[in-house]
């Protein structure tokens, strides 16, 4: 059964994304969110994990816009290939600023959980992965 709920979701994303750059912008997001908590596993201070779970369900919570601005986008841009259509090379790039700033927030986390950062600096770049998402959701409703 979880076999065809998963061909059912794989499904309905290639029908909201297509299969080429708005659906990479979508999963590398979402590969981001589930390293970031992959590493949440191996800290013990009890107070950096609570911190850090935190930290990740804020940046969780933005999946939804990001993925509203990518069935925006395939909608207005349809894209069964990897080549960035010339009007939305903005939106694109604030979809993949977003992806990167959401990887190294888990590098972050993963030198918290090393006890060589603070979470400040989880903060900052959480922050800065929320900021591209916000802007992504601006151009992508300007359309």
């Amino acid at each position: 059964m979880k076999l065809l709920s998963r061909r059912r979701r794989a499904r309905r994303l290639e029908k909201e994304l297509g299969r080429g750059l708005w659906r990479q912008a979508h999963d590398r997001f979402v590969r981001g969110l589930d390293r970031y908590h992959q590493i949440l596993e191996g800290v013990d201070d009890d107070a950096a994990h609570n911190e850090l779970v935190r930290l990740g369900d804020e940046l969780a919570e933005a999946l939804p816009s990001l993925r509203a601005c990518c069935v925006a986008a395939q909608r207005r841009w349809p894209a069964e290939e990897m080549r960035i259509p010339g009007g939305a090379a903005r939106l694109h790039s604030e979809l993949s600023r977003a992806a990167n700033h959401l990887a190294t927030t888990a590098e972050a986390a993963a030198m918290v959980r090393l006890g060589s950062a603070e979470i400040a600096a989880v903060r900052r770049r959480a922050d800065r992965v929320l900021e591209c998402v916000e802007q992504a959701r601006a151009l992508a409703d300007e359309g």
